[in-house]
């Protein structure tokens, strides 16, 4: 029998997106919490306004707890862009250099993976890349508040991993 043909992924429904408050990975008065936000931009510099962010935090010590309204941590959170291509997520900083974070958006056959680095510190896939290239995954502000833009493709495109 043979394959049936690639789709691309999406569009995402307010159905498939079951809590309100998905994009807190934290609560709002969490001692330690950051706002990290951005906008999703297809190859010709326009917003997509239908791709949908997966957070992943990583914390020394946690379970990947994926509850939520416990006053405690999730490791996980999800956001879908708005007409103007935003996102946000409450979350806090990870243990180790950098947030994963995973993009759902029409175009792609496939979700893209990436990681957004709070600071420019030594890691190993940041050292390997061009500076050009390694500016694409450094978020830009300090302390509570991050900005992180994601660019599928073409001039300044996010740096993305085969995993």
């Amino acid at each position: 029998m043979p394959a049936t043909p690639s789709q691309t992924v999406g569009p995402f429904f307010a159905h498939a997106l079951p809590y309100e408050h998905d994009w807190e990975l934290v609560p709002e008065r969490h001692p330690e919490a950051i706002t990290l936000t951005g906008r999703v931009w297809d190859g010709a510099g326009e917003p997509v306004p239908d791709a949908l962010l997966e957070l992943w935090l990583g914390r020394t010590g946690d379970r990947g707890a994926l509850r939520r309204g416990d006053g405690g941590v999730s490791g996980f959170g999800r956001c879908a862009t708005d007409p103007d291509g935003r996102y946000r997520f409450r979350t806090i900083r990870p243990s180790g250099p950098y947030l994963s974070l995973q993009i759902f958006a029409r175009g792609l056959l496939r979700s893209v993976l990436t990681r957004v680095y709070l600071e420019d510190l030594p890691d190993p896939l940041l050292d390997g890349l061009d500076p050009a290239r390694r500016a694409t995954l450094l978020a830009t502000g300090k302390g509570d508040t991050y900005e992180f833009d994601v660019r599928l493709q073409g001039e300044g495109e996010t740096v993305f991993l085969d995993f």
